[in-house]
């Protein structure tokens, strides 16, 4: 009898698995669908393209509309139109820094199409979706479908649906996955009319100093207190728009018609009941904003920041809301220099979904019951527009690799992109929440830091580095 050895018994196991992807790389040909053209199935059809893979991305708008998009261009972004930070140091900043490393498009597009927002990147939002709708479209292996994919395909799929995937997929999800989907519910903020600002009240200045010299953002200062607390029990009191009756069907007994709010996306009328001082010390701070034309700092501020190339819109920082439409209007006008604000487009709120990702998926992004089933986006419980796009990327490789007969990846936890996976498909589900890119989730450092600017050097240094060495060895 012939004796193996356990190493040849590991090289044995090894051709059988490349064997057996080198077949389903047959039957496929190479060929990927992608269901949803947000952010995540953007990048990814991109990414898998560019790996030699032909890709058919569906988009179900303007066929299907979802309620809170307002165009069929790809990529269109819903909410802000602020990509986070872009300094090197912070959360966000590290994990822009790791997709130019890693080629990302929708990040290439977006530098091209920026807006002055100080130390933050923000675009002009109908020409970043326009041009990665082009690019797309342009390429050779990619070709869009406008229709819904009602069903979770036999063929090697990315899910990238997003938040506002259809009923009848979520659905079909929901039966494969076995567990109900988590829901929370998303917010939001008014678009104004530049020219209807008063800016004999209002100034322009950058927290800290940053950016342009005249100031990135316009600031809408409460120099009484008096009138700040005011506007903050408008607010407890303004009339909301009734939630529908299936948003209201939340998970693990909550009582229907609680709110169920993600921490990240509050809105102000919710943040307003948490305390008087909650909106000073929130999205009205107003530290580093001092108005030049008062010798005595605001009591609170209200920040804008312009949300087009034309520099017509400005959307409200961080004032997502769920107030009518009438009561927008008139308790939104009691903040100094906005008395006479023309409103481009209302606060909405919307339900947004989230599959069970510890109990689903694996760090690659891949079903742990399917091997060619993969998931990437705000559906996974990353939150945040470059979380989005960062699992997109990561997807679309996966997808190629396994298309082309390798494994696929699972990024160093030491880096911002493979922390997030990581959390996401290892976090305990009683009290998984959507994650944006935070230190927090990063393995600890080694030594001692002064402050957090300090730290958060040694972190994006440690993810540049260990991403490098990842990188270089594939």
């Amino acid at each position: 009898m012939l004796l193996r050895s356990p190493e040849h018994s590991r090289l044995q196991a090894t051709l059988l698995y490349q064997d057996s992807i080198k077949k389903m790389t047959q039957l496929n040909r190479k060929e990927l669908i992608i269901i949803g053209g947000g952010l995540a199935g953007s990048e990814a059809a991109w990414q898998a393209a560019q790996r030699g893979s032909r890709v058919k991305l569906y988009e179900m708008r303007p066929a299907l509309e979802t309620g809170a998009h307002v165009s069929a261009d790809l990529a269109e972004l819903v909410c802000s139109n602020s990509l986070g930070s872009n300094l090197p140091d912070r959360a966000s900043g590290v994990l822009k820094t790791e997709l130019r490393q890693m080629g990302s498009l929708l990040l290439e597009v977006a530098e091209q199409t920026a807006l002055p927002a100080g130390a933050a990147l923000a675009v002009d939002r109908e020409a970043f979706a326009e041009t990665v709708t082009a690019r797309l479209e342009a390429h050779p292996h990619i070709e869009i479908i406008r229709a819904e994919i009602a069903e979770i395909p036999a063929e090697p799929v990315i899910i990238a649906s997003g938040p506002l995937t259809s009923p009848r997929l979520s659905q079909a999800i929901a039966r494969f996955s076995g567990e109900e989907h988590l829901y929370f519910f998303d917010a939001i903020a008014p678009i104004i009319e530049s020219s209807s600002i008063d800016m004999s009240i209002a100034y322009r200045a950058s927290r800290w100093g940053e950016g342009n010299d005249d100031g990135d953002y316009i600031n809408c200062p409460f120099h009484h207190k008096a009138d700040y607390l005011a506007f903050v029990e408008a607010l407890r009191a303004a009339e909301r728009i009734p939630l529908k009756e299936f948003e209201l069907a939340l998970e693990d007994g909550v009582r229907a018609g609680a709110d169920h709010f993600f921490e990240g996306c509050l809105p102000i009328e919710i943040i307003a009941r948490r305390g008087d001082k909650a909106l000073a010390y929130g999205p009205m701070r107003p530290v580093g904003l001092p108005d030049p034309r008062v010798p005595r700092p605001p009591y609170a501020v209200v920040q804008l920041r312009q949300d087009n190339l034309a520099g017509n819109l400005y959307n409200m920082v961080g004032f997502q809301t769920n107030l009518t439409f009438p009561e927008q209007r008139r308790v939104l006008r009691m903040i100094p220099g906005l008395q006479n604000a023309q409103f481009e487009r209302y606060g909405q709120m919307h339900r947004n979904t989230f599959i069970a990702a510890p109990k689903l998926l694996r760090p690659s992004l891949q079903a742990r019951s399917r091997d060619d089933l993969f998931f990437a986006g705000q559906i996974t419980g990353v939150e945040g527009y470059m979380g989005n796009i960062a699992t997109g990327l990561l997807a679309g490789w996966n997808a190629a690799r396994l298309l082309n007969g390798k494994a696929p990846l699972e990024l160093p936890r030491e880096t911002m992109l493979g922390a997030l996976c990581w959390y996401i498909t290892h976090a305990e589900m009683k009290h998984f929440q959507p994650m944006k890119a935070n230190f927090g989730i990063l393995p600890p450092l080694e030594g001692e830091f002064r402050g957090k600017r300090e730290r958060g050097a040694a972190h994006a240094e440690r993810a540049a580095w260990e991403l490098e060495k990842f990188l270089s060895a594939i």
